[in-house]
Parts: structure tokens; C-alpha cells; sequence
């Protein structure tokens, strides 16, 4: 499985993201490749993602997509992570 974080510049939002759903992941025991990229290079990086994790600033630039989009409001709330990724991968 691979999920995708985005932010605006693909450095500082989206790697707390990476970093903190990897870690809810893991307290899960679902495995996934997670990772961090900028809003500019979403076609590419989340081409063949079953989730992109964001927030609600970006949802309209990420335009047409298979995947999941997630809505996280606070980056650091590990049981928003946890219940929204639960309610998505089921």
C-alpha cells in the first residue's frame, strides 16, 4: 500500500505527517510505504497512491484522483490519524 502526505513545499508539514502516520501505522500493524511530497509534484508522486493524507488547503489542487484523500486538521493528533486511517483502510 502506498500513502502519500502533501504539503506545499513537500519538506516540513507533510514529513511531521510522514513520520506521525507511520508511527499510528505501525501501532496498527498495517504496512505501507509513506511518503512525503510537495503539492506541485502530486500527479507523480501520488499516481499509484491508495491514500494522500493532507490538509484542507490542498484538497482542490490535488485535483482527479483514485485515491483515497484524507483531511487531517492537526498534524500531530495521533487518534485523529488513527481514526481517520482506520475508517479509510477499513
Amino acid at each position: 500500500m502506498k500513502i502519500v502526505a502533501i504539503c506545499g513545499a513537500g519538506i516540513g508539514s507533510s514529513g511531521i505527517l510522514k513520520v506521525n502516520a507511520e508511527r499510528v501505522l505501525a501501532r496498527l500493524g498495517i504496512e505501507a510505504d509513506v511518503t512525503a511530497a510537495d503539492i506541485a509534484s502530486i500527479q507523480t508522486a501520488a499516481s499509484d497512491a491508495q491514500v494522500i493524507l493532507t490538509s484542507a488547503e490542498f484538497v482542490d489542487a490535488i485535483g482527479k484522483t483514485w485515491a483515497d484523500v484524507i483531511v487531517i486538521n492537526n498534524y500531530f493528533d495521533a487518534a485523529e490519524l488513527t481514526a481517520k486511517l482506520q475508517e479509510s483502510l477499513g
